[in-house]
């Protein structure tokens, strides 16, 4: 029911480029089993170190003394936790003969990021694990998903309840203990009002001054609070797309906490009965949607877009890769219809197709370039 096929293959295709490969995500979102699983079906030796042990911390204390001598595949856990150890992985990667692959895993701290980008550049890809999707869980469970989140341990819980419970203190810890390993310094209870006053902004355009003024606060440490979420993979920040028009367009991002049962949990809908009685609900099903889109389409973060003029018209998301571009809107209904935004999304963006994602279970031609697909169905269509 929840087979992660897809991440596993996306992680052997990559191990067939590069000597390393780093595995980013928040914590609890199913890194170290992947890893596990990719372990398995590696042939020749596996090695494991996970950071957040002392002893592992003790044999790394020399890195190249450590990690020279092993062959078959090195697993580093929590590698955010020894940055150093990359000047190390540089040398072992560019060896003539690589008697090793190393595989990385972390919670992309800004730290780790650069890093990682400036010791192995050329030498390491990048795998941004999400939690579980539509199509890994069935059509039957996507509501379950979108109320509770794609985090292995929040959506196999054994209820609503015990589900809600998890996220709650998810949140707790990663706000007093994550934060900071990573060098943040700002109080737990501070980041908290923050994070939850983004939960009401999620999928709207980002707004520092207003954000600042609420906290107390600058535009400046605003924008670090905001940073520090994006960089930590809980929320994500969609940034504006610019075409050569005669219309003003929107040029601050869009805001999104990154998991559906996070954003619940921050706002108190523990059930789907609340869930969809809240004035979010249409946000809510926009950001869950387009989590699906961009893990079908395997979207990297600098093709991914919105677009938005002052004058009302509007794309939830574009997708550009060279000179294509593909736009989608996620509607919270079951019969969605053709709107003057979409045709004039569709006219000056010059888009290749415009997709409708909808809660409904019908396939619905729109116009000529438009479809309307259900969320259900989005893995198996083909978008692009």
């Amino acid at each position: 029911m929840t087979s992660r096929t897809k991440p596993l293959a996306r992680l052997t295709a990559l191990f067939r480029e590069f000597p390393v490969v780093a595995i980013l995500g928040p914590r609890q979102v199913g890194k170290t089993t992947l890893a596990g699983q990719y372990a398995e079906s590696s042939s020749g030796p596996v090695h494991t170190f996970d950071l957040e042990r002392p002893a592992d911390l003790r044999k790394l204390a020399d890195p190249m003394l450590a990690l020279e001598d092993l062959t078959g595949l090195v697993v580093l856990d929590e590698i955010q936790r020894l940055p150093e150890v990359f000047p190390a992985l540089r040398v072992l990667a560019d060896r003539p003969r690589r008697k090793a692959r190393f595989l990385v895993l972390g919670s992309a701290s800004p730290e780790l990021l650069a890093q990682s980008s400036e010791s192995l550049a050329g030498r390491i890809a990048y795998l941004e694990l999400n939690g579980f999707q539509p199509a890994e869980v069935g059509p039957k469970l996507v509501d379950r998903l979108w109320l509770r989140g794609g985090f292995p341990r929040s959506f196999l819980a054994r209820s609503d309840a015990a589900s809600f419970t998890w996220r709650e203190e998810f949140v707790r810890t990663f706000l007093e203990r994550d934060l900071p390993q990573f060098r943040v310094a700002t109080p737990a209870t501070t980041m908290r009002r923050f994070w939850t006053m983004l939960a009401h902004y999620h999928g709207q355009i980002w707004n520092a001054s207003e954000l600042a003024r609420s906290l107390g606060q600058s535009d400046p440490m605003a924008r670090r609070y905001l940073d520090v979420l994006a960089n930590t993979l809980v929320v994500r920040v969609l940034q504006p797309f610019h075409v050569n028009l005669k219309k003003r367009q929107v040029k601050s991002p869009k805001v999104y906490i990154a998991d559906s049962g996070l954003l619940h949990a921050l706002l108190g809908l523990p059930t789907t009965d609340a869930l969809r009685g809240h004035a979010r609900a249409g946000a809510s099903f926009e950001g869950f949607a387009m989590t699906a889109v961009i893990e079908a389409l395997e979207a990297r973060p600098h093709e991914c877009f919105f677009w938005a003029t002052f004058s009302g018209a509007e794309l939830d998301l574009l997708v550009q890769r060279g000179d294509r571009r593909v736009g989608f809107e996620f509607k919270l209904s079951s019969a969605p219809e053709l709107t003057p935004s979409m045709k004039i999304a569709l006219s000056d963006l010059e888009l290749r197709h415009l997709w409708v994602v909808h809660a409904g279970k019908d396939v619905i031609r729109l116009a000529p370039q438009v479809t309307a697909i259900p969320l259900a169905q989005v893995a198996t269509t083909r978008l692009w």
